[in-house]
C-alpha cells in the first residue's frame, strides 16, 4: 500500500517538467491507458501538461496519469457516499460531479486535497457533468430540468449555488436528459446535449433560458460528453460507440455535421478530453457487467 506522501509524488510527477521534455520526446504516446479495475468510470479531464484524470462511479476516487507515459495512480481516494462522474480542471483545481448524491466536489489537482464539497439538490439528482467558466462552475443534473451554478472567486468556490431552471425550448422527458455541458469561451453562451431526445441547446447562464441548436438532422441520441473547441464541438454518443463532430455557427443556432469518429478500441465511451491535436476518450464499458475485476482504460482516438 502507498503512502499518501507517494501517492502524490507520483500525482505530481504526471506532469512533465521542463527539464525532462526533450528525453520525453521521443517516447510516442500509448493508444491505451488502462485505469484501476472496477472503477466505473465516465468522466476524464486533461490537466497541465500530459496529466489526465479519471473518474470513478463506484467510490469517488480520482485516477490522476500521464498521456505520455501510460502511468498514474489514485490522486483522490475513494470514499462512502460518493461518486465522480463528469469531471474538469481548470485554476488548479479539479471540479467533480457527484451523480445520484446531489453534490458537487472540489479538489486541488495536484494534491487531491479536499477544497470543498457543495450540496446542489434534496430532488431527484444524477449530477452528471460540470464546466468551468471564470465566474463559474456549471452542473448538469440529468434527474431535473435545471443546472446550478457554483460561484466562483478567483478561482476558488465561494459556496454559493443558484439553481437555473432550464426554460425556453427545453424538453425534459422520460431517462436521462441533460448531460454533456461545455461554456464558449466568453462564459456567455453553455451547451447542453439531452441524452434521450438528442437535442443539443445554447442555455443562457444567467436565466437557463434553452434554444434548441438547428444540427440539420444529425442523430446525437445517447449524446454524453461533448467538448467545444472553437466552433467544433465533439458529441460522444456511448452505447453507439462513436464520437460526432459539428461545426457550429457564429451565432450558435445551428450547427452542420463534419464527421462520425470512431475506433476499434470504443467500448462504450462516455467522455472525451484533449491534449494538444490529440482526443482521448474514456470507456465506460456499460454493457459489461460491474465489479471490481471490471477492466476500463482510456482510448486515443484514431478517428477511423
Amino acid at each position: 500500500m502507498r503512502t499518501r506522501r507517494a501517492l502524490v509524488t507520483t500525482a505530481l510527477a504526471a506532469v512533465m517538467t521542463t527539464a525532462s521534455w526533450g528525453a520525453a520526446t521521443a517516447q510516442p504516446f500509448p493508444d491505451i491507458i488502462p485505469i484501476p479495475t472496477g472503477s466505473l468510470p465516465e468522466g476524464i479531464a486533461t490537466g497541465t501538461g500530459t496529466s489526465i484524470y479519471a473518474g470513478s462511479r463506484a467510490d469517488g476516487s480520482v485516477w490522476l496519469g500521464d498521456l505520455r507515459t501510460g502511468e498514474g495512480d489514485l490522486l483522490v481516494p475513494g470514499t462512502e457516499g460518493r461518486m465522480a462522474v463528469g469531471i474538469k480542471v481548470r485554476f488548479g483545481l479539479l471540479f467533480v460531479s457527484g451523480g445520484t448524491y446531489g453534490d458537487a466536489y472540489v479538489y486541488d489537482a495536484a494534491t487531491g486535497a479536499e477544497v470543498a464539497v457543495l450540496h446542489l439538490t434534496d430532488g431527484p439528482a444524477f449530477i452528471n457533468d460540470v464546466t468551468v467558466t471564470q465566474d463559474a462552475a456549471y452542473f448538469t443534473n440529468s434527474a431535473a430540468a435545471e443546472i446550478y451554478a457554483v460561484e466562483l472567486s478567483d478561482g476558488t468556490p465561494t459556496g454559493a449555488v443558484e439553481t437555473l431552471p432550464l426554460t425556453g425550448e427545453w424538453q425534459q422527458v422520460e431517462g436521462f436528459n441533460a448531460n454533456g455541458i461545455a461554456a464558449t469561451p466568453d462564459g456567455d453562451t453553455l451547451l447542453v446535449i439531452n441524452s434521450t431526445t438528442g437535442i443539443l441547446y445554447a442555455v443562457d447562464p444567467t436565466t437557463g433560458e434553452a434554444v434548441a441548436v438547428d444540427t440539420g438532422g444529425t442523430v446525437l441520441t445517447m449524446g454524453d460528453g461533448i467538448l467545444l473547441r472553437g466552433k467544433t464541438l465533439y458529441v460522444v454518443r456511448n452505447l453507439s460507440n462513436e464520437i460526432v463532430e459539428l461545426r457550429l455557427s457564429s451565432d450558435l443556432l445551428s450547427a452542420s455535421y463534419v464527421a462520425t469518429l470512431t475506433d476499434p478500441d470504443f467500448d462504450v465511451p462516455t467522455t472525451i478530453a484533449m491534449q494538444g491535436s490529440r482526443l482521448y476518450a474514456v470507456n465506460a464499458r456499460f454493457t459489461a457487467p460491474p465489479g471490481p475485476t471490471t477492466e476500463h482504460d482510456i482510448v486515443k482516438v484514431d478517428g477511423e
